[in-house]
């Protein structure tokens, strides 16, 4: 049995838990695609049905989050990271376990979606900040803030569509850590957009920490992981492999990405 809750709490102390993650298991299918030529296409017709594989993207997970803590995700491509974060988050539901959350969460899972290419920047920060549960009200009154932080007051009544890829990320990003959410999930947000504004968007996360908010932050830039962070984990095929302090776990995980392999990781080969 699956289950997925949270609940909202006025003010949090640090060390009470954010998010609880009990025999988490996520699974699901997906399609073999080969390369798409005509006579692949003849034989799939031809079957009816196409190939498929289940992929265990995470399996017996089991983690607590505290506020007060900033919790670093780490891991190759394909580790199980973002599908971990998309089932803390409710895009995903859990295939078994249970995932409870104790606050308000915003997401920034992926740069710009649910953005309207259509509609403006002013819209999509209104869309946004309703989307994490302000009021019309408490979007005006920050509205400004967002679009300072941005940096984008000269083309916010311009169309998404208009926007460069940095331009997403900065507007993006300035609507999830402006709701002043109690638990922050962060995937590869840091990653994008120029120096300048790489440095800002550290900065307010550090901010953020010293809030007794919840922030979850996944990142392949290690040297991030360990200033920003103080509790890291590193995933592997969809599994828990290492918890303990930034330094270790990270010097574990650049140990394993040298060699490519262990006798840990091995076992479940």
């Amino acid at each position: 049995m699956s289950s997925l809750s949270a609940s909202n709490l006025n003010s949090h102390n640090r060390g009470e838990v954010a998010v609880s993650i009990k025999n988490l298991n996520v699974v699901y299918k997906t399609t073999l695609e080969k390369r798409p030529t005509l006579k692949n296409r003849l034989l799939q017709f031809s079957s009816g049905k196409k190939q498929t594989r289940i992929v265990n993207a995470v399996q017996d997970f089991n983690l607590e989050v505290s506020y007060g803590s900033v919790l670093g995700v780490v891991g190759a491509n394909g580790a199980g990271k973002s599908t971990l974060m998309r089932s803390i988050s409710g895009i995903l539901p859990p295939t078994t376990g249970r995932i409870e959350l104790y606050g308000s969460v915003s997401t920034l899972l992926a740069l710009g979606v649910g953005f309207s290419q259509e509609m403006t920047g002013r819209d999509n920060v209104i869309l946004g900040g309703l989307a994490a549960g302000l009021s019309r009200a408490d979007i005006n009154n920050k509205f400004d803030e967002i679009v300072d932080f941005a940096e984008l007051r000269e083309v916010i009544d311009a169309p998404m569509r208009t926007y460069s890829s940095g331009m997403y990320a900065r507007l993006a990003f300035a609507v999830a850590v402006t709701v002043e959410p109690d638990i922050l999930i962060i995937d590869e947000a840091l990653s994008t957009g120029d120096a300048h504004f790489k440095m800002k968007s550290l900065n307010r996360v550090k901010e953020l920490r010293g809030h007794n908010r919840a922030l979850i932050l996944v990142s392949h830039a290690l040297a991030t992981i360990e200033e920003v962070c103080n509790e890291v984990i590193w995933l592997n095929k969809g599994k828990l492999i290492q918890k303990g302090d930034p330094v270790s776990v990270v010097a574990a995980y650049k140990k394993f990405l040298e060699v490519g392999s262990s006798p840990m990781i091995d076992e479940d080969v």
